[in-house]
């Protein structure tokens, strides 16, 4: 398990290298489109051979759109903007979640009602759509919401925002396999320890620090040295979160993993589940705070 997962690891790494290496806008989100769709198509496959009800054709169209639309706006192909670093609408995300549960609930209307399964078939629908596209799209933003110059002037913020989100999961299963012992929280993840949590936040504090000591011009934005550690911590507590998020999905859904496309990992939304989480607060916080 341990080398198939490493192998796993380190093919998606290159991916993101090659990724870095191409300095090309749509490469990148390219790839966070192919895993949110992935991802979405997961998802709803998790619903339905549990015997959910749900809305999958209307969940996954929604999704596609969604990033097409976002992505010809961030690529400078719309009227808001060229070659990057465009503002989006300020109400694209409401417009688009009230379209989601809007287009569910038209769907519903042609069903029978059966107690609380009407809501929970909308719910789940909605659900799919801002857990995963809404979410994990974040990362797309992210390359264009700091300045600089280049088709993908983020680029480096994402490559670190990856690093330290997946040191916190690499860190999280070390130290859990290795000396790992008081179960965190064993109703929702067996395997998860408190030995493996602090090691989590270890891990998470080497690629921040570290990555930031060999590259503090590329990282500016991140604002000096307190944010960058706080940041870690920040991030390394959402990691967790989102980990745990998936794990809830899948324990009551009845299923392991939410695919087979990565060995030792599972599937796209099982590689993506922490950057669900991790990406929206980092492109806020930059927003927010630092920028």
């Amino acid at each position: 398990m341990f080398f198939r997962r490493l192998a796993s690891t380190l093919g998606l790494w290159a991916l993101v290298a090659a990724g870095l290496w191409s300095q090309q806008a749509w490469a990148y989100v390219g790839l966070v489109g192919l895993l949110t769709l992935l991802s979405t198509i997961e998802y709803f496959q998790m619903l339905k051979q549990s015997g959910t009800k749900c809305f999958p054709r209307f969940g996954i169209g929604l999704a596609l759109a969604y990033c097409g639309l976002l992505y010809w706006l961030l690529l400078g192909d719309g009227k808001l903007g060229s070659g990057g670093g465009v503002s989006l609408p300020a109400d694209y995300d409401g417009a688009a979640v009230f379209l989601a549960a809007a287009g569910a609930f038209t769907l519903q209307l042609r069903h029978p009602l059966r107690g609380l399964e009407p809501l929970q078939t909308v719910a789940f629908t909605v659900l799919g759509f801002v857990y995963v596209a809404l979410s994990f799209n974040f990362t797309a933003r992210l390359v264009f919401l700091v300045p600089g110059d280049g088709q993908v002037p983020g680029a480096m913020m994402l490559l670190w925002l990856i690093a330290v989100t997946k040191f916190t999961d690499m860190g999280a299963y070390i130290t859990g396999s290795m000396i790992g012992k008081r179960k965190m929280i064993p109703h929702v993840s067996p395997g998860k320890t408190w030995e493996g949590f602090f090691g989590a936040l270890f891990f998470a504090q080497l690629a921040a620090c570290g990555l930031f000591a060999m590259m503090p011009n590329k990282l500016a934005a991140l604002g000096g040295w307190p944010h960058v550690i706080a940041l870690g911590f920040i991030l390394a507590l959402l990691a967790v979160v989102g980990d745990l998020a998936e794990s809830i999905v899948k324990r009551s859904l009845g299923a392991k993993d939410s695919g087979r496309m990565l060995p030792g990992i599972g599937g796209a939304l099982d590689l993506i589940d922490s950057l669900c989480f991790t990406a929206p607060v980092l492109y806020f916080y930059l927003k927010w705070v630092t920028l």
